[in-house]
């Protein structure tokens, strides 16, 4: 009853408009959402629902300050690169998106790279693109799986350019990420 008087009288309408000049952050977010297909805006919905875990776990008091600070800013490079992403490219795809900081590395790859030396669309492994650092808070060196055709494609490459021209193994990091195989079994009738 109160909220069809509020509307009868246009306060409703008034106070709409007010509270989106007071959010206008909130409003943005929320008109800019709407420009994305299907696929981004339900990444952008987990991020969301990740953030509220986040703080829901902090007003318990189930994790230390420094643990929600990092995770917070964690999602934070997600959204901004995920958001970079969808409008540079105008498709709605997502590749699978890590966010690391400098010292994490090690959960990412065996043997870290040197974050100082990385350069945007380099490989890293063969697993992983690096996209570039969001600087939210702390920097996060964000990186994009590589679905399994990108990676077949890129080891066959690699398998190839690793033998020279004569037949001899090429020495040196090509060398290194080549794959091995193991010998096919003969089965004598």
């Amino acid at each position: 009853m109160f909220a069809y008087r509020l509307f009868r009288s246009g306060l409703l309408g008034s106070l709409l408009i007010v509270s989106a000049n007071f959010f206008p952050a909130a409003a943005q977010m929320a008109a800019g959402e709407s420009g994305f297909g299907p696929v981004v805006r339900a990444y952008l919905g987990y991020l969301k629902n990740e953030q509220e875990v986040v703080d829901d776990r902090a007003s318990r008091h189930e994790v230390s300050v420094s643990y929600y600070r990092r995770n917070s800013n964690r999602i934070r490079a997600l959204r901004q690169m995920a958001v970079q992403i969808a409008r540079e490219s105008q498709n709605d795809y997502l590749p699978e998106l890590e966010a690391v900081a400098g010292d994490e590395f090690g959960l990412l790859f065996e043997r870290p790279p040197r974050f100082q030396t990385l350069k945007i669309g380099e490989v890293v492994q063969t697993n992983f693109r690096y996209l570039g650092a969001a600087h939210t808070g702390e920097t996060f060196y964000v990186f994009a799986r590589l679905d399994p055709y990108e990676q077949s494609e890129l080891i066959q490459k690699v398998s190839n350019n690793a033998v020279s021209a004569t037949g001899s193994p090429v020495s040196g990091p090509a060398a290194a990420t080549k794959v091995s195989t193991r010998a096919r079994r003969v089965v004598p009738r």
